[in-house]
């Protein structure tokens, strides 16, 4: 990983990222792309995405050109022929699989690629594909666990290595009766969305990870709740979880709140 020392110190990032249809939102795509100009540009991207729940912890391919997962329905065929095709990840996977502890099993799959938890907000984020990219699975919905991972991942952020966990801060996609992007936001999703902001600015992990049976909304805002986890890898990677970080994008995107979060 010599090509990863000496870097700028990369934040960790918690993104809501959309469906396909988010690369033809001007108002997100351009929330997204200033995101991307306002750090450092990453060495490496190492993302965990909502859709890729898998145990034991496994490693997307890390070979140039990692093909990509079309892991959506009934959207236009073109966002079926898009590519991102990123250089080679396998330095950063050797180094992942280092950090992690002896005897904890880390799963290399030789032709899963990044999902659109990863490509779709990537790709308006870095469109020159020309970073390589590396997508964990979510071995676990534990909040406690994922923090416990997300801080042994902290140390890749002094390699400059971008650590995102992607998901959708509300994500109840069963009770929407609109899907427009403009679509109101449900009285459910407002006030997780509301909850979540002000434990964020607390810095009150313990509330955020009490989210069954704390937050307003539930389980309307999560009736499955891997759209909102990766925020502990996140919060974990940060140098102090409780720290308040910046919630860099907020407002509604069909109803859902695309609520993210940068922290130091």
């Amino acid at each position: 990983m010599d090509a990863m020392t000496s870097a700028t110190r990369m934040p960790a990032l918690y993104l809501g990222h959309g469906a396909p249809p988010l690369l033809d939102d001007p108002v997100w795509s351009g929330e997204l792309r200033e995101l991307a100009a306002s750090i450092a540009r990453p060495k490496a991207i190492l993302i965990v995405s909502a859709h890729w729940e898998s145990a034991p912890l496994s490693l997307s391919a890390s070979g140039p050109g990692t093909e990509l997962v079309y892991d959506f329905g009934g959207f236009d065929p073109r966002y079926y022929r898009m590519r991102y095709d990123t250089p080679d990840a396998s330095a950063l996977a050797g180094r992942v699989i280092a950090m992690m502890p002896d005897g904890e099993t880390v799963h290399q799959h030789a032709s899963r690629g990044l999902d659109h938890g990863a490509w779709v907000p990537l790709t308006i984020m870095y469109p020159e594909a020309d970073i390589p990219v590396l997508q964990m699975s979510l071995p676990t919905q534990d909040p406690y666990q994922l923090l416990t991972l997300g801080s042994r991942l902290r140390e890749l952020r002094d390699e400059g290595v971008l650590v995102v966990g992607s998901g959708f801060l509300t994500h109840g996609l069963p009770f929407l009766k609109e899907f427009r992007i403009e679509a109101a936001a449900p009285g459910w999703s407002k006030d997780f969305d509301h909850w979540a902001s002000e434990a964020l600015t607390r810095g009150d992990v313990n509330e955020l990870a009490a989210y069954q049976t704390s937050a307003p909304g539930m389980p309307y805002a999560h009736p499955t709740v891997e759209h909102y986890t990766p925020l502990f890898v996140t919060l974990g990677a940060a140098t102090n979880p409780e720290a308040p970080g910046s919630q860099i994008i907020d407002g509604f995107w069909m109803g859902l709140s695309k609520r993210s979060l940068l922290v130091a």
